[in-house]
């Protein structure tokens, strides 16, 4: 299939006007894969200047992969896309890693991966942290790609609009199959959380609905839905229970068994900042959570 540019435009235009039906991020995965030509030669940026009289040609998978191999100069990013388009970046968030580097510069974060998977089809693109999970919790996190979707989206969070659920493995059973906790927590300069009274200056209330979902005999599988997102919100939430997060140890926990601390985050919903429609997007349970413990 082959395209001849007759106004200057970018390849990305060019791919739009082939393929009208496509998505942005299809458009961009064709990019990625070698398969866009502009006079015969592969080309991956997004945003690469056309000019009348190019010729844009694109290849099939096959053909693709027998001329055009990936670039290999640069290392495959690790970041598992659950969605993608102009606006939004939805990711699954590994354990174990930060949602964005703290004073200490680190150079491998979620955000990092993120930049660097965008700028595999623009080396000029950007996405914007719009919330945060712990480094230990995995699960649904959304960037955004502009600074007015950042701040449509906060505002979401901000109004408690965002529908956000966790599942939580936490030792013992909580006396009740269900029902709210509903504290004050204030966060110190070096980052601890603890409990205050609803009357503190600097409490912030915290609310989070529970649910079980299944028992045995020394662990249980939470549901949580929170209405605010504060620091440690859903760990504290559990100590509060008497039934502490698996691997836990900072809020009473006694086992560590997976070596992490047993929270994910299952589900987002929130209203998309470009068309206003909702939109629910879900990352699996770790393999873990299916274990005994």
């Amino acid at each position: 299939m082959q395209h001849h540019v007759e106004d200057a435009s970018t390849l990305l235009d060019a791919l739009r006007h082939l393929h009208p039906q496509s998505s942005g991020s299809t458009l961009r995965k064709m990019l990625t894969q070698g398969r866009v030509l502009v006079n015969d030669t592969v080309v991956h940026r997004a945003k690469h200047d056309l000019s009348v009289g190019d010729i844009v040609q694109l290849l099939d998978r096959a053909k693709a992969e027998e001329l055009t191999p990936p670039p290999t100069s640069e290392p495959p990013v690790e970041l598992d896309v659950l969605y993608e388009d102009d606006t939004l970046l939805v990711v699954n968030k590994p354990a174990h890693l930060l949602s964005v580097a703290t004073d200490r510069l680190e150079a491998d974060t979620l955000h990092a991966r993120c930049v660097a998977h965008l700028r595999r089809g623009d080396e000029r693109a950007w996405c914007f942290i719009v919330h945060r999970l712990d480094r230990e919790t995995s699960g649904v996190m959304v960037l955004a790609k502009t600074k007015q979707a950042k701040q449509e989206l906060q505002s979401q969070f901000e109004e408690r609009s965002v529908h956000r659920i966790y599942t939580a493995l936490v030792e013992g059973t909580p006396q009740a199959e269900s029902g709210t906790v509903r504290t004050w927590l204030m966060e110190d300069k070096h980052l601890n959380v603890k409990a205050v009274n609803p009357d503190h200056p600097r409490g912030k209330e915290a609310v989070s609905h529970h649910r079980t979902v299944s028992v045995n005999d020394t662990t249980s599988l939470i549901e949580v839905m929170i209405e605010t997102g504060r620091r440690h919100q859903i760990r504290m939430a559990m100590q509060h229970l008497g039934t502490p997060v698996v691997g836990d140890e900072r809020h009473g926990a006694t086992t560590n068994p997976y070596k992490r601390v047993m929270l994910h985050a299952s589900a987002l919903e929130f209203l998309h900042p470009e068309t206003d429609d909702p939109v629910r997007f879900e990352a699996p349970l770790p393999r873990e959570f299916d274990k005994p413990v």
